[in-house]
C-alpha cells in the first residue's frame, strides 16, 4: 500500500488559560468535532455562546499553520480532535462584612484543535 506524505501531517492550535469554564467549551467543541473547515467556520459565527468567540480564532490559527507551515489546502481540512482541558484556577479574596472574606474562583481552561486533510481516495 502506498502511502501518501500528507496523511499523516497534522496541524494543531493550542490556546492556554482561556477565562471561561471547562464545560461551556466542550459544549462548543462537541458541536464541531469532526466537521470540515468551512463547515466549522460557519457554525462557529452563527453560534450564540461566549466560548465560540475563541475556539472560532483558534481554528483560524490551526488553519494557517496547516498552510503555511504544511502546504495543506483549507478547504481540503478536517477537525480530527479537539479537546478541551482545565486550566488553572485564579483564587481572588472578596472583602465580606466585618472583617471577613470570601473565596472567588475563576477556573481557566486550555482548548487543542487538530487539522487533518481529507483523504482523496
Amino acid at each position: 500500500m502506498i502511502k501518501n506524505e500528507n496523511s499523516d501531517k497534522e496541524a494543531k492550535a493550542l490556546a492556554q488559560h482561556i477565562r471561561m469554564s471547562v464545560f461551556k467549551a466542550r459544549r462548543v467543541i462537541d458541536q464541531i468535532r469532526g466537521r470540515s473547515y468551512e463547515e466549522t467556520l460557519m457554525i462557529l459565527e452563527l453560534m450564540p455562546y461566549y466560548a465560540s468567540y475563541p475556539i472560532l480564532k483558534l481554528v483560524y490559527s490551526a488553519a494557517a499553520n496547516a498552510s503555511h507551515n504544511m502546504g495543506l489546502n483549507k478547504a481540503d481540512l478536517f477537525i480530527s480532535k479537539a479537546e478541551v482541558n482545565r486550566g488553572a484556577i485564579v483564587k481572588k479574596l472578596k472583602p465580606r462584612a466585618r472583617g471577613r472574606s470570601y473565596l472567588i474562583k475563576k477556573t481557566t481552561c486550555h482548548i487543542k484543535i487538530f487539522l487533518k486533510e481529507k483523504s482523496k481516495i
